[in-house]
């Protein structure tokens, strides 16, 4: 699917420019939430571990962006909306959540808002009982979650020193 996918991004982006299209059109790469592959011993998408709340995000926007370069910084799909609007000089409507990453995107040691949350509901739909949420904040070197405000658990994790989230820390 990776190879797939590199490989029809590298034609748009041909097309771009053999049309000469490449230095007024921005190119936004990015998906849903990912998926586990047996990671905490779970096969699927909907957890707030790193495995399925991180997803490829990748913005080309001449005279905006230098090639290859990497922000660190952690940015939410909410960021979207505002970015494309400052980018094409359009005015951002008042009640859009979300930050221009623009300044991210000149200088990828920027920090931004320094923070990203993700939500995931579990134990039933729309209005059933057993329905609770689980809310995960995630800044350059933490992740801290919480299941039903607390009550389900929570969990906190320094991806400094453990990257793949083993050991939480919340009762530390």
């Amino acid at each position: 699917s990776i190879s797939f996918m590199d490989a029809q991004v590298g034609r748009v982006i041909a097309a771009l420019d053999r049309l000469g299209l490449a230095d007024n059109t921005i190119i936004v790469f990015t998906s849903d939430h990912g998926y586990h592959m047996g990671e905490h011993g779970l096969w699927q998408k909907m957890s707030l571990f790193e495995e399925s709340s991180r997803v490829p995000l990748l913005i080309v926007a001449p005279g905006t962006t230098t090639p290859g370069q990497v922000a660190a910084a952690p940015v939410s799909h909410v960021d979207l909306l505002p970015t494309l609007a400052e980018l094409c000089g359009v005015k951002t409507p008042a009640n859009v959540q979300g930050q221009s990453l623009t300044p991210i995107l000149k200088n990828p040691a920027s920090t931004g808002r320094g923070w990203a949350l993700t939500q995931v509901m579990r134990g039933g739909g729309a209005g059933s009982a057993k329905r609770f949420f689980g809310y995960s904040l995630r800044t350059a070197r933490w992740r801290y979650t919480e299941w039903d405000e607390g009550n389900r658990g929570r969990e906190l994790y320094d991806h400094d020193a453990d990257p793949h989230e083993l050991t939480n820390l919340s009762n530390a």
